[in-house]
């Protein structure tokens, strides 16, 4: 069974202190999702490839829980450390907490080459000793490693594949890889680093992150569930993720349409696992926009996280023809509207909108 990218201990800053606990919570219950579904399907191991954990600065607590997950997880797991977790000097693999506490089944790829598995199944593994490495770590792992038609090897690499990414000195060359699957050097290819489920080609994939990290992943949540020998290979997907990030684009140009976000937000499942990105365009009058605040506040007592995606958001907020006459302010209210309708075309004019709607909101007893 393949996986990687857990990055156990990730902050999510993001989010508020209330939802960032439950967050963490999930990246542990992940690892015992995936020990099910190996036991559920029959898998002889477990490959985590790269970025285990989210830095080699972690509360020691974070370790311990990582373990406790572990022990959970019937078949042998083997890890690969990534960018994030790199075995250079300060590695998190070398640390007292991980070298005394690892579970005997939990073994570390902490060598380039071949790691014997079981008897005809061999990890030719491509580890991190740096954050930048300078050359094509799963090439140099894969030389001198010739064909063997009694074992099945599967490559544990991380990093970009050149040409869907970026370019890097450390990249992963496509064409040199898949040319070593077809000498028969290697039967398939787990990479870590993308977040999303990729196939890369029929014998090379990335798992993707077993929990959403960002809101621009196209399909997290998943680990594979891989049956290779020299002539066939089967992959199936399978989500283990809790968490939706999700981004939500919507024009606004009356109460209607922030009714229909409103019905929109109600809809989604598990909303405490839930974080919404909202890119929002359109004209609102005052009145409008305080409504939509009373939306966007009620539905962040729901969900982990409701966001105005400020650079990807154009809404123009104008106070309507007798929109606050019809409230009756008087004297110095009276006189903060006509002040505040003023700044709305000037460099105060964000502030100007967010102060017209509360005290539209608050003119209206709160209720908007």
């Amino acid at each position: 069974m393949a996986t990687a990218d857990w990055q156990l201990g990730m902050t999510a800053h993001y989010l508020g202190d209330e939802a960032r606990p439950r967050f963490a919570q999930a990246r542990i219950d992940a690892i015992r999702s995936i020990g099910r579904v190996a036991a559920e399907r029959g898998a002889e191991l477990v490959l985590v490839c790269g970025d285990v954990f989210e830095s080699n600065q972690l509360d020691r607590a974070v370790v311990a829980r990582t373990f406790d997950a572990l022990r959970d997880v019937t078949v042998p797991v083997w890890l690969l450390p990534g960018n994030h977790d790199p075995l250079d000097a300060a590695s998190i693999y070398r640390s007292r907490e991980f070298v005394d506490g690892c579970p005997a089944h939990v073994h570390v790829l902490d060598r380039p080459g071949v790691h014997v598995v079981s008897e005809g199944v061999e990890i030719v593994a491509a580890p991190w000793f740096s954050k930048a490495p300078l050359s094509d770590l799963v090439a140099d792992a894969l030389a001198g490693v010739e064909p063997d038609a009694g074992v099945v090897r599967i490559v544990a690499g991380h990093g970009t594949v050149l040409g869907i990414d970026r370019t890097d000195p450390a990249g992963i060359s496509e064409d040199a890889l898949s040319a070593a699957i077809t000498a028969g050097r290697a039967q398939f290819a787990v990479l870590g680093d993308r977040h999303s489920t990729t196939e890369v080609g029929p014998r090379i994939w990335y798992p993707g992150a077993p929990e959403v990290t960002s809101r621009r992943e196209d399909d997290p949540g998943n680990v594979l569930v891989v049956d290779v020998d020299h002539d066939t290979v089967s992959v199936d997907t399978v989500p283990v993720g809790t968490w939706t990030y999700a981004h939500h684009q919507a024009e606004l140009t009356s109460e209607a349409d922030v009714d229909e976000l409103e019905r929109w937000l109600a809809h989604l499942p598990a909303k405490d696992r839930t974080a919404v990105w909202l890119s929002l365009t359109g004209v609102l009058s005052i009145g409008e926009k305080a409504r939509l605040d009373t939306v966007l506040d009620a539905s962040r007592d729901l969900f982990a996280l409701v966001d105005l995606w400020e650079r990807r958001s154009d809404l123009v907020v104008t106070p309507a023809d007798g929109e606050f006459g019809d409230l009756g302010l008087a004297g110095f209210a009276r006189d903060a509207v006509d002040d505040l309708t003023l700044r709305l075309e000037g460099d105060d004019a964000q502030a100007a909108r967010d102060a017209l709607g509360l005290l539209y909101r608050f003119s209206r007893g709160g209720a908007a």
